[in-house]
């Protein structure tokens, strides 16, 4: 998409330093599987990409605005997490322009959708006002940003308000015209995917393991004709040094009577 169209489906003026990359032509020669793995392996090393045809330079430079998310309050520092994040994408848009505003979700799991995410939501509707001027939305790291489909349905979103999407695993903007960029975010989308189903198959298979083989207390009110009981130091080294103790479910002598079975009294 042009600029000219870009600026007549949106209804807002582009900066005149966005340039939508071209779409490098397939190698002749190189072998498909090849050209993949080698943009892979050098995604690995040094974080960027060396197909990405990279944006013409010009003085002022694109407006960008980032995004960046994380999981929970209780168990992230949400300070440092945004720092690392932003870090990525100001190496990443280095020489190119800078960012003039950010949105950060802390608390909101990645499978919740853009629009259901507060700042996304809120990114969403202030740069597809006809007042803004942003040209591109850059991100720390595409798992902290995206799961399944949902990069798919804001790239689309973001081609037609001709605004640009920026990724440190591309090396730049996103070109899925370039069928290495696609290859890669088809890895990125599975990946991520399984993070989510690997961490909770490992919390709920813990969880199960604490409570029928440990008999630890894992929260909530114990049940009727139990109660809780001192279980020693905590195992995480870090949560005993603060003085935090284990807690295990124990039979309460004074309502245990009233539900233990008649086989259990036998023996």
């Amino acid at each position: 998409m042009n600029d000219s169209k870009a600026a007549v489906m949106t209804g807002r003026p582009r900066h005149p330093s966005i340039v939508t990359p071209p779409h490098s032509p397939p190698p002749q020669a190189a072998d498909p599987a090849a050209g993949t793995t080698d943009l892979l392996a050098q995604w690995m090393t040094t974080g960027k990409s060396t197909r990405t045809s990279p944006p013409t330079q010009v003085s002022n430079g694109l407006r960008f605005v980032f995004y960046g998310r994380t999981s929970t309050v209780r168990h992230q520092d949400r300070v440092s997490s945004q720092g690392w994040q932003r870090d990525m994408a100001d190496n990443l848009i280095t020489g190119h322009g800078q960012i003039v505003a950010t949105y950060f979700d802390a608390g909101t799991s990645r499978r919740v959708p853009w629009a259901q995410r507060p700042q996304a939501a809120r990114l969403m509707t202030e740069t597809a006002s006809p007042e803004s001027a942003i040209d591109a939305i850059v991100v720390g790291e595409y798992e902290r940003a995206f799961t399944g489909a949902q990069f798919s349905t804001l790239h689309t979103w973001c081609t037609r308000h001709g605004i640009q999407l920026w990724l440190p695993e591309t090396g730049g903007p996103v070109d899925l015209g370039n069928r290495d960029h696609r290859t890669l975010l088809s890895l990125l989308a599975t990946q991520s995917q399984r993070e989510v189903l690997r961490s909770r198959h490992r919390v709920l298979a813990a969880m199960h393991n604490q409570a029928t083989q440990q008999g630890r207390y894992l929260g909530g009110r114990p049940p009727y004709g139990y109660q809780l009981v001192d279980a020693g130091p905590h195992p995480n080294p870090a949560d005993a040094r603060w003085g935090r103790r284990l807690q295990r479910l124990a039979p309460d002598p004074r309502t245990a009577p009233h539900v233990t079975s008649p086989s259990t009294r036998a023996h």
